[in-house]
């Protein structure tokens, strides 16, 4: 159950930093609040995750699902560049959260 809080925690870090993008330096009200309760709501899984996940394992893997969900949605959403480096090393992040689970 811990692993799913993690991974919840980790898609409210993309929606945090995607809504932080939105709120236009939270001048649209709206998106800032999606903003607070996405981040509050991030924290609050992360720590049910590392309650019994070990804390640096929870916060790359927590850090590493926010920063490729982010890219992502810059790339698919913001028409930010998916050069070829971007990718590989994109791909790269991914094998090392993968192989911390694996630990």
């Amino acid at each position: 159950m811990d692993w799913i809080y993690l991974i919840v925690a980790g898609l409210f870090e993309i929606c945090f930093t995607t809504t932080l993008k939105l709120s236009n330096n939270f001048s649209n009200k709206g998106w800032a609040i999606a903003f607070v309760a996405s981040i509050s709501l991030s924290f609050y899984f992360l720590n049910k995750a590392t309650q019994t996940i070990p804390l640096g394992t929870g916060y790359a893997v927590w850090t590493g699902i926010g920063a490729v969900g982010t890219v992502l949605i810059g790339i698919f959403f913001f028409n930010e560049p998916a050069y070829l480096w971007r990718v590989f090393f994109l791909f790269l992040l991914i094998g090392s959260i993968v192989g911390l689970k694996l630990c």
